[in-house]
């Protein structure tokens, strides 16, 4: 009588063992590779002296901030010096609906002389010649 009823019923989770050995792997792989990346330069090749800070900010900052103002300026210079808008919401085409209804009378066609609201807003699907 050693089993208890509810063994039967909870299923043991293996989403923590397999967390636990996923991460120790990564873990053993990494540090396994990062020892020959701390290895001393070999006899016989040069010792270059350090790179100091400011030129590393200006290779690792600088020159892709630069390759990306040259790209938008390719982009919005045309655009602005044949005088078009650039903004996001310059200009849209009228036969798109953006922002709500326009006013009932604008889109409605005009009513017949002798038809009244009644009929015309019966519901349902109705179709005119």
């Amino acid at each position: 009588m050693g089993t208890s009823i509810l063994g039967r019923v909870i299923t043991k989770s293996q989403a923590p063992r397999r967390a636990a050995l996923v991460v120790g792997s990564a873990t053993l792989l990494l540090l396994g590779y990062a020892g020959p990346a701390s290895a001393d330069i070999p006899v016989g090749w040069s010792d270059p002296p350090p790179v100091d800070a400011l030129r590393q900010i200006v290779i690792f900052l600088g020159i892709p901030l630069l390759i990306t103002l040259t790209i938008l300026a390719f982009l919005y210079l045309p655009p602005v010096i044949r005088g078009e808008s650039v903004a996001p919401a310059g200009s849209r085409p009228d036969d798109q609906w953006f922002g709500g209804r326009r006013e009932v009378a604008e889109l409605e066609p005009a009513r017949a002389a002798g038809e009244s609201d009644t009929e015309r807003d019966t519901g349902g699907a109705g179709g005119t010649w």
